[in-house]
């Protein structure tokens, strides 16, 4: 037995000849110089899935390439990959993973050499890299981070919109601009509802089972229900789509017991094309040329959600004569007083419709449930321009619920904030649990921060209460930051400028490690934006020179990364006005001890071990700083950089 350089066990027989190898039976994960041979298929880890286990998902390689697939009873294909070129029958396809590509390769039974047809651009390995299907149906692509001796995520090869993905809303789930809701019939009729009120994500069940095959129904005991502008990611694949006109469709659907539901597209200018499906799993909300057909049991008793309404109108039969001036003014008044309250019901309903736009939507809370985990608000932990955070408790689990200043906090920031946050993921970002947005009231629930915000430990503990932190706490809690914001810079599909880095926005648990938070200021600036024009905003002090043009790209947040170590290395604020007046802002006193060498008096006073043993390492960092503070944003590292030195 043995372990070939390539990550490949092979088993010999007492001739030394090899007679088993661990690449012709692949798991989930593909090493480097690996083939995934035509015929072969990767396939998610049983431990690690979390949708229905019956919806496997499979990544094979055919002939022409290579196809990502998903479920049982049918295999629908979300993701294709073909090769170009004329193919021979005695040709055979094999991918592998090369420095830079998912290369694809037809191999021939002729005395020839294997031919590189095509291939998925990666980045450049610079060290050991791997590949892995995982349970979501994503392909992602993982490098070892020497550095933090960890492996670390690099790419998501599929590139899919995110909706794409099979089961990214359960099953009956509609993915609409990231969020997931269920089906609603003609006159907000009911024939489905959430698998999960608190996890829109594991999709939706029928009111009503749908008969098998084996029940034999009546006809009329079923229907199709018609969905405008709604797709599925079955279409990627030409072998299930038929051409037919959209009443065929449905008939098509009607007359088949295993057919679920009848999707039926114009994209393809006068070709029509059908999609039948057994299974029918996350859905695309898209404004497209195509309509989504549900097969539902037709249950006369299943009430529409606007059935009060029409009982009330039967009941309103009864009509009364009002006579005189005075009545006649009543009824002016009642009619003014209802299209006020109207007016602002309808104001109140947009607010509450922003956030059915949000992807990746966390958990939404109850303002009632949120006021009982706190008391009521009465454990207060601190108090910011925004709102203020308070203790609480949500079953077994201690959380921190933000409640914002209905003044302060405008719409348009918290819906950034619910959005960004809650659509990322990193160990150095706070984890966002939920939200509320009941009526007027905008709260935010995040995990449990025991340490509290890092002005709390820096700031030279004039007050006593707080031991000076260590120098091997402070460079960690400098690390946990940089991780944290080259993660939003470059670890995300789109940049993500936090906009707002300051002392009081870094939390810490109870072993100092840091998490950056508040993402109310955030800015998503797409791959392919050099620049973004934005008004002014963030904290004085903190803001780097070229808010002063409305044009900045993520470095403004490098910018404010420099101000912040400087403050943890030299235990003071920014802009301290109890300092004398050629002292108070930090900054000019650095480039003044910077130009006369004396970059050892910025050092705290209070930490020995800063000022001694730990000195040259402590200076080093300082210079970081200081190249993170140039005026020119070209001129500054990238976060990348930072987390490298």
């Amino acid at each position: 037995m043995k372990i070939t350089e390539s990550g490949n066990l092979v088993l010999f027989n007492h001739k030394n000849l090899p007679v088993w190898q661990s690449f012709d039976h692949p798991t989930d994960t593909m090493l480097p110089r690996q083939p995934l041979m035509e015929g072969m298929k990767l396939t998610p880890s049983i431990d690690n899935v979390s949708f229905a286990a019956s919806n496997q998902f499979y990544l094979a390689v055919h002939q022409y390439g290579l196809h990502a697939s998903v479920g049982s009873i049918q295999h629908q294909i979300y993701y294709e990959y073909n090769q170009a070129g004329h193919f021979t029958y005695d040709e055979h396809t094999y991918i592998a993973l090369l420095n830079g590509s998912m290369s694809v390769f037809a191999t021939s039974s002729l005395p020839t050499d294997s031919i590189n047809n095509a291939g998925i651009d990666l980045p450049h390995a610079r060290s050991l890299q791997y590949m892995r299907f995982e349970s979501d149906g994503h392909l992602r692509l993982y490098e070892w981070n020497q550095r933090y001796s960890q492996w670390s995520f690099v790419q998501d090869i599929f590139e899919l919109d995110y909706c794409m993905y099979p089961t990214v809303c359960g099953e009956y789930g509609i993915c609409r601009n990231g969020q997931c809701i269920c089906p609603i019939g003609a006159g907000d009729t009911l024939y489905f509802k959430q698998a999960d009120i608190w996890n829109p994500g594991l999709g939706c069940i029928p009111v009503r089972p749908i008969s098998s095959c084996h029940s034999v129904p009546a006809e009329q005991d079923h229907q199709l229900v018609a969905l405008s502008d709604v797709s599925y990611f079955s279409f990627s694949d030409p072998d299930a789509v038929i051409i037919s006109d959209e009443e065929s469709c449905k008939q098509a659907c009607s007359r088949n017991c295993s057919c679920k539901a009848a999707f039926h597209s114009s994209l393809n200018g006068p070709s029509e094309s059908c999609l039948l499906v057994s299974e029918v799993l996350s859905m695309q909300g898209y404004e497209t040329d195509s309509t989504a057909y549900l097969k539902v049991y037709t249950n006369h008793s299943l009430p529409p959600q606007n059935s009060s309404a029409s009982a009330k109108k039967r009941k309103g039969a009864v009509t009364y004569k009002i006579a005189g001036a005075s009545a006649a003014a009543v009824v002016f008044s009642s009619i003014v007083i209802v299209v006020v309250r109207w007016i602002r019901n309808q104001r109140k309903d947009d607010d509450e419709e922003e956030f059915c736009e949000v992807p990746g939507m966390p958990t939404r809370f109850t303002f009632d449930l949120l006021r009982g985990a706190t008391d009521d608000f009465s454990r207060k932990l601190g108090e910011g321009g925004s709102g203020s955070v308070y203790d609480g408790q949500l079953g077994d689990e201690r959380v921190a619920v933000k409640l914002l200043d209905r003044h302060a906090h405008r719409q348009k920031e918290f819906s950034a904030e619910v959005q960004t946050i809650g659509s990322i993921h990193h160990i150095n970002l706070v984890k966002m649990i939920g939200f509320c947005a009941d009526k007027r009231n905008r709260l935010l629930v995040f995990e449990y921060m025991s340490g509290g915000s890092l002005d709390k430990w820096i700031y030279s503990n004039k007050s006593g209460n707080n031991a000076p932190l260590g120098w091997c706490i402070r460079r960690r809690i400098i690390t946990d930051i940089a991780r944290g914001l080259h993660y939003l810079h470059e670890g995300c599909r789109q940049r993500i400028a936090h906009l707002d880095i300051k002392p009081q926005n870094i939390l810490l648990d109870d072993k100092f490690n840091a998490k950056v938070a508040d993402f109310g200021l955030s800015k998503l600036i797409d791959r392919d934006e050099s620049r973004v024009v934005t008004r002014m905003r963030g904290t004085p002090g903190y803001m780097a020179p070229e808010w002063l043009t409305s044009k900045i790209t993520e470095k403004v947040d490098v910018y404010s990364f420099g101000i912040v170590v400087i403050e943890i290395l030299s235990g003071r604020k920014n802009i301290d006005y109890s300092q004398p007046d050629e002292g108070a802002q930090l900054i000019m006193v650095l480039r003044e001890k910077a130009m006369n060498s004396q970059l050892e008096d910025m050092i705290d006073q209070n930490s020995q071990d800063m000022r001694s043993c730990n000195k040259e390492e402590v200076i080093e960092i300082m210079r970081l700083a200081m190249w993170c503070l140039q005026s020119d944003s070209n001129r500054r590292p990238s976060m990348s950089v930072v987390v490298k030195v």
